[in-house]
């Protein structure tokens, strides 16, 4: 049976435009975009925004709902359901769910864990519990003694569709700066100044022993079962084309505006945090989202641990970078990371596309998520 249903009196964001209009969807698709008033029936938007359903590629917020304090586990599935409840009701109509790969003293996951999490997130999609369209990503980290062993147990799971590659040891990429390394991990895991000088020697050690043969290997594996490589944290050009020889095709989290650009220039897409760009810089002292888009090497944001972040920034960069319009920061947090995925059925608002719309409304100059519709159905 069709089912038809008409969107007017909103102001949609198309890739190019912002057009006041209405939006028509049949059997969950986008059948055709009309501009101007419409006298036909339809449920009015009241002058709101249409943009896409927002596409998040890294996500860490799932492991907080099922590991909420030390030694606590939550019901995996009620996890899943409390996660997917904030990522839909954000705006979010794609995810990937990142699952760590790799585990050391400070996580609060174990392998064992990370498999009931992605049994529970298939099982729900199957079920149709959820309300966004959830697939996973592979956090591997390649310093990690067992994340060969992590890996082996997902990789063969069809909802992974992207793995990246990280290493968090001291010294490099991400925590060059040690004092920075020294205000995450002393405060996480309570550590005196020795404490904290052996447990970076531990990791330095691990580093050098597992991460070029884990890097290889993981590489390997993806481009034999299609799943798409990201870097994570490249600070040099000499990291840049590490990752380009890995096959790598989104540069997650540059840590340098040097990294970025040749990223950029290697043909990856730059992906930075949504938080990043609401709070104006990075948490570990890193380069700005902001400074790489007004140069024109930012693709991607992902809400990374605030999933609101993500439609939050999409709103505020046009206003704190100069020459960015809505319809250029919308894409970044829809078509942009879409595309580098492979899901070529979403992320515009256009005839043809999957009818994953959100509505939204400013007020007080912060996006609020009013509806949020996936494939022509309500969600939110």
């Amino acid at each position: 049976m069709t089912s038809q249903t008409i969107f007017k009196n909103a102001r949609i964001v198309l890739a190019d435009e912002i057009v006041d209009g209405a939006v028509h969807i049949r059997d969950g698709r986008i059948e055709d975009i009309s501009r101007g008033p419409l006298s036909a029936a339809g449920e009015d938007m009241e002058g709101d925004y249409l943009i896409p359903g927002l596409v998040e590629l890294h996500t860490d917020h799932l492991e907080r709902h099922y590991a909420p304090r030390p030694k606590v586990r939550w019901n995996p599935i009620a996890s899943v359901l409390a996660h997917d409840a904030q990522i839909a009701a954000s705006g979010i109509t794609t995810v990937f769910d990142a699952l760590r790969i790799g585990l050391d003293e400070d996580s609060d996951v174990v392998v064992g864990d990370v498999r009931v999490l992605a049994e529970a997130i298939g099982g729900s999609m199957d079920a149709g519990r959820l309300r966004a369209e959830h697939f996973l990503h592979l956090r591997c980290e390649v310093s990690a003694p067992d994340c060969l062993e992590g890996f082996s147990l997902l990789a063969g799971d069809d909802r992974v569709k992207l793995a990246s590659l990280m290493d968090h040891s001291p010294g490099q990429r991400q925590f060059t700066n040690l004092e920075a390394y020294a205000t995450y991990y002393k405060a996480k895991m309570n550590l005196d100044d020795a404490g904290f000088e052996r447990f970076c020697k531990k990791r330095m050690d691990e580093s050098r022993t597992n991460s070029a043969p884990n890097r290889r290997a993981i590489a390997e594996a993806c481009r034999e079962r299609g799943i798409i490589l990201a870097s994570h944290d490249d600070a040099t050009t000499d990291h840049v084309a590490e990752a380009e020889n890995d096959g790598v095709r989104v540069a997650e989290f540059p840590t340098t505006a040097e990294a970025a650009k040749a990223s950029k220039g290697s043909g990856m897409a730059v992906l930075m945090g949504a938080p990043n760009v609401v709070r104006g810089g990075s948490h570990s002292g890193n380069v700005s989202a902001r400074e790489l888009a007004l140069g024109g090497d930012l693709d991607i944001l992902s809400s990374d641990y605030i999933p609101f972040s993500l439609v939050q920034a999409a709103f505020h960069l046009g206003e704190v970078v100069e020459g960015i319009s809505l319809p250029e920061a919308v894409a970044k947090v829809s078509k942009n990371p879409a595309e580098a995925v492979g899901l070529t059925d979403r992320g515009v608002i256009e005839p043809g596309r999957r009818a994953d719309v959100v509505r939204v409304r400013l007020d007080t100059g912060i996006p609020v998520v009013r509806t949020v519709w996936r494939a022509g159905e309500r969600v939110a």
